[in-house]
C-alpha cells in the first residue's frame, strides 16, 4: 500500500470505517441537516440502530443532533459539523488512495 507524503499509511477514520455510519455522513454531506425518519429510511435500519450510530457520531463530534417540534410532534435532526465533513473527506480520499494503489500495484504485476 502506497504511504502518504510524510511516509504513513491512508488514515481512515476508524468512526466512519463501519458502512452504516460512511453512508449516514455522506448523506448528511449533501443537506445541511436531515430528520431522523429520512435518515433511518436512507440507511435502511432500525430506530435503535440509527440512534446509536448517531450518538457514536455525535461524541466524536462528526455530527450534531437537535432535537425539537414539527407542530406538536417531537422531532430529532442531524447534520455533519465541520470536523465530521473534514473527517468524511479524509476518509474518502485514504480510500481513494488504498484503491489506487491497488490498481497501480495490479497494473505493475501485468497480466496474468
Amino acid at each position: 500500500m502506497t504511504a502518504g507524503p510524510d511516509g504513513t499509511p491512508p488514515a481512515l477514520d476508524r468512526e466512519l470505517h463501519h458502512p452504516t455510519r460512511l453512508a449516514l455522513a455522506a448523506y448528511l454531506s449533501g443537506c445541511s441537516e436531515a430528520e431522523f425518519a429520512v435518515l433511518r429510511d436512507y440507511c435502511q435500519v432500525s430506530d435503535s440502530t440509527l440512534s446509536k450510530t448517531l450518538s457514536a457520531l455525535e461524541r466524536t463530534g462528526h455530527v450534531s443532533v437537535r432535537k425539537g417540534y414539527f407542530g406538536k410532534r417531537p422531532r430529532t435532526w442531524a447534520a455533519l459539523t465541520l470536523s465530521g465533513r473534514r473527517a468524511l473527506a479524509g476518509h474518502l480520499a485514504a480510500l481513494e488512495g488504498i484503491a489506487s494503489a491497488a490498481r497501480e500495484a495490479a497494473a505493475a504485476a501485468g497480466p496474468e
